[in-house]
This record gives structure tokens, sequence and C-alpha cells, in this order.
């Protein structure tokens, strides 16, 4: 099958397209003829060697995908060949940027007809991160008040959605280039960054969901929290920041796998209660190029590749 990897870590010239072996479905798995899969800031992480070094060579990575199920491992009975499915890669197993996945049928969906294959790629890593974090980890309730920083990115913008789903009143900060598009998400508040301090126009937050990081990002989000406030933070590490105050909770959103979060993202976007990110497209040839964007970290929604 064809694929894009990379052989060595490095910058985005090292991604590569080619010829990989096809992979098999193991029992209880199932194996998906990928229609597309969305480039996630871990992707380019992982090439670089930011995380643990690979070296099961070539690597390709990516986190999720949407597609058709081709085959059945043994004991699979909840889908068939021909279902059109949607999910996240398991835990330390990326391999969607290619033709064919191999997966647990245990942690993926079936895609709402209402999405495409596109929209449903681009929702998964991004809803399934944006739940655990607002609703399982901040425990966001209607009438509070959340601060979501990066609104027009892809995680942040579904998490804005969420929010107003649950009925909370949303600030976020984005460029004054994204302020039509993350009010039409539903934000309530946007505020300009590159031209406001949030830290003073902001304040009594119940809750934030920090999805940037970098520089005093976390500190000043705690300083808009009220006392007993939770601020959440995916782009700050692999742990829970240590606050400057001691009246707040300082959380990292465990992000794993399962059925029951894909199956609540299809939920919310059949019910219009959220849609999927825009979406600029690529073909799995052109990945060096949606990783240079991708790590430029200054684009609206999400980056998607097209695979068939």
């Amino acid at each position: 099958m064809k694929a894009a990897y990379f052989m060595k870590h490095g910058g985005p010239e090292v991604m590569e397209y080619g010829d990989v072996p096809d992979p098999v479905a193991k029992a209880g798995e199932v194996l998906v003829d990928v229609h597309a899969a969305s480039v996630n800031g871990a992707d380019w992480k992982v090439r670089k060697g930011t995380y643990a070094p690979i070296t099961d060579l070539p690597y390709v990575p990516g986190r999720d995908f949407s597609g058709v199920v081709c085959a059945l491992g043994a004991g699979v009975t909840d889908f068939k060949i021909g279902d059109e499915v949607f999910g996240v890669c398991d835990v330390g197993k990326e391999q969607a940027y290619a033709e064919k996945v191999a997966i647990k049928a245990s942690i993926i969906a079936k895609k709402p007809a209402s999405l495409t294959h596109a929209e449903a790629a681009a929702l998964a890593l991004t809803g399934l991160t944006a739940l655990v974090s607002v609703e399982d980890t901040i425990k966001l309730k209607s009438g509070e008040t959340i601060l979501i920083q990066g609104g027009a990115g892809g995680v942040a913008s579904f998490g804005i959605q969420a929010a107003k789903h649950i009925g909370a009143r949303v600030i976020t900060t984005a460029s004054k280039a994204n302020h039509d598009y993350v009010r039409s998400l539903g934000a309530d508040e946007v505020i300009d960054y590159n031209a406001v301090d949030f830290t003073k126009v902001v304040s009594g937050c119940d809750a934030a969901f920090e999805t940037v990081g970098g520089g005093d990002l976390v500190q000043r989000t705690f300083a808009v929290l009220k006392p007993g406030g939770r601020a959440a933070f995916i782009g700050s590490g692999q742990t829970a920041p240590a606050a400057d105050r001691k009246d707040v909770q300082s959380l990292r959103p465990k992000v794993g796998r399962d059925r029951a979060h894909i199956e609540r993202i299809a939920e919310l976007a059949t019910r219009g209660a959220v849609r999927a990110p825009e979406i600029k497209l690529f073909s799995l040839a052109q990945a060096a190029e949606a990783h240079r964007i991708s790590e430029g970290r200054h684009f609206r929604g999400k980056l998607v590749f097209k695979v068939r």
C-alpha cells in the first residue's frame, strides 16, 4: 500500500511517500480502507523525535482517520465489510497516513452519514481530546464561564462547541482574522491575543482550557480563574503544570481510546451540536508540506489527507 512515512527524525523534509507492507487484521481488529486522515500536532512532534526515539522504521505517523471496513479479524461481530467507520489509533500505534489501517474494533465507531470522510477524520482526535478535557476532566456545567485558549485550532474549536452545548458561557482567544469564525462556533466573547492581554479583561472564570502552550501562558491562565476554578492543559507537557496559587486546580486530561467517546462525537455531530472545523486538503504525497504548515501553528481548522 502507499503511505507517508519517515526513515529518520528531522524536519518536514524527512517525510517520504511510497510503498510499505499492508497491515493485517488480527483477532479483535478490523482492516480499514482509509479515505481520510488528519494531521495533528503530535504527528510532527513524533517526526522530530520530541517523544521517545523511533527505531521501528519506516514509521507511518497519523492518529485519526475515516474509511471503510474491508476485512474482519477473528471474533469481530459488531462491524461488517463495507461499514463506514472513523476513530483514533490506539495509544502508541500511529499508522493513519496510509491506504489501510488495522485497528481494534472496540475503539472505533460507525461514521455518521451526515459527515464526509474528511470531516469525520478532522473531528476524531480533536473531538476525543476536547470531550475528555471539557466533559470528563473539567466537568464543565451549564451556567459556568470557561476561557478556551486558541479558539481557531482543531481541539479548541470543538471545545467551544461542546462547552456551548453544555450551556456554558465561552470566552476564547484568537487572532483578529479568526474572530468571525470562532463566533460562528458559539464563542460569546473573543479576545485578540495579538492586541490585548486577556488577563486585563477576563477574570472570575469557573474553568479554563489551555490548548496552545508556551511562555507564561500557564500562569496567566491560572490568573483568570475564580477561587475553586479548574484549568485543563494539553499544550504544556504530559503532566499538569504547577499553579502559582493554592485555590485552583491544575489538570492534565488523560486522553485514552474507547468507542464511547467516538460515538459521543458522532452523536453530537448528528444532532448538529458540533460541526467539523474548516478543512484544508492534501494528498499523502504532500505530507512534508502539511507538516510545515502544522508546525507553524498559525492556521485555522484542520489539515486533512484525502487518501482515496
